[in-house]
């Protein structure tokens, strides 16, 4: 089990005030700054391009990208396998669990994401009996960030229990206020997810933390998103969602291609426009729009998820007034590119 940590680092205060510098790249070295209270740091990162991505990958977020202009392949595997994350459809699933499934697999979905594991038995065969994989879960997630014992013996019944269920990949969903107070906050989480990837790991199972946008917001000299892309080792992943991203001012294709190798899932959903960005909190439900309908270009997200090796893409959309008709309008959308 190995993490990684940046080095050679070193502050340098600058005497403007009240204004936000965008990152970039000078001779090789990245100068990443980040608005501290009345004062503007700037802080310089003495390591190669290749470096800084693999442990910096939040602050390696630049500009943003532009809409490819090639239509993504007939045979593009997230558009054959594309999934939903089912909290979307949670009041429906709670109505009519069986109907909702079936409208989920009639829309064109060939996967689902349940939430709520090692409960939601039920969702997963339903979901299964009606030609849906399940490959994914959103777990109770205490038992690996704040484990019972040193065992982690909670966790391990959850893995154990995961792969009689046939899931081959588990996911933080959320992280409490209690742990995320502070940069060594942070780094306690990650050593706990660490351990807790490793014995996944051993199961066949994939452990992978899902981000939101508070883990973007500067914090001291860094961020907790920074933290875990130091800190995780390589059993570690993350579930990339690119709502949560573009929620905190960041640029999604950036950093998945700053994570390559490291991601193991997407989560895709697109945000209104005119927002006033960055946002580290909740956000308005009206925010959360269909695919295509906001202002995150998916295409280039997908074709940069490809190159950097992501396992399974998934459609979410947190508000919705009529669900069904948005999870069908944002597939059909994927479907036309």
């Amino acid at each position: 089990m190995k993490s990684r940590h940046s080095s050679g680092s070193e502050k340098v205060q600058s005497h403007q005030m009240g204004k936000r510098v965008k990152d970039c790249l000078l001779g090789g070295r990245l100068i990443f700054s980040l608005d501290c209270g009345s004062e503007l740091w700037f802080l310089f990162l003495n390591m190669n391009r290749r470096d800084f991505l693999r442990t910096s990958a939040s602050a390696s977020i630049l500009a943003g990208s532009t809409q490819s202009l090639l239509a993504l392949a007939d045979d593009n595997v997230y558009r054959k396998k594309i999934g939903l994350q089912i909290y979307t459809l949670r009041d429906q699933l709670k109505a009519d669990l069986k109907g909702t499934l079936k409208a989920v697999a009639e829309a064109g979905y060939t996967q689902v994401e349940p939430y709520g594991f090692p409960g939601g038995l039920e969702m997963i065969k339903v979901a299964k009996d009606l030609g849906l994989e399940v490959n994914s879960i959103h777990f109770d997630w205490e038992a690996a960030v704040n484990p019972s014992d040193e065992e982690f013996s909670d966790f391990k019944k959850i893995v154990e229990k995961a792969k009689k269920t046939g899931i081959s990949h588990l996911v933080v969903p959320y992280l409490h206020d209690k742990d995320r107070k502070t940069l060594d906050g942070y780094k306690k989480v990650a050593g706990n997810l660490n351990k807790a990837a490793v014995i996944s790991k051993e199961a066949g199972i994939q452990l992978a933390y899902h981000n939101h946008s508070f883990e973007f917001q500067p914090m001291e000299q860094s961020t907790g998103y920074d933290i875990f892309a130091q800190e995780f080792c390589d059993e570690m992943k993350f579930e990339v969602d690119v709502f949560w991203v573009k929620a905190a001012n960041l640029d999604p294709v950036s950093l998945i291609k700053g994570l390559s190798g490291r991601i193991s899932q997407l989560h895709l959903k697109d945000i209104k426009e005119g927002l006033k960005l960055p946002m580290y909190g909740g956000l308005p439900k009206e925010a959360f729009k269909e695919l295509g309908n906001g202002i995150i270009p998916m295409e280039p997200i997908i074709e940069a998820a490809e190159a950097a090796g992501v396992v399974h893409c998934h459609v979410e959309q947190d508000q919705s007034p009529d669900p069904i008709a948005s999870i069908k309008e944002s597939v059909a959308y994927l479907k036309g590119l």
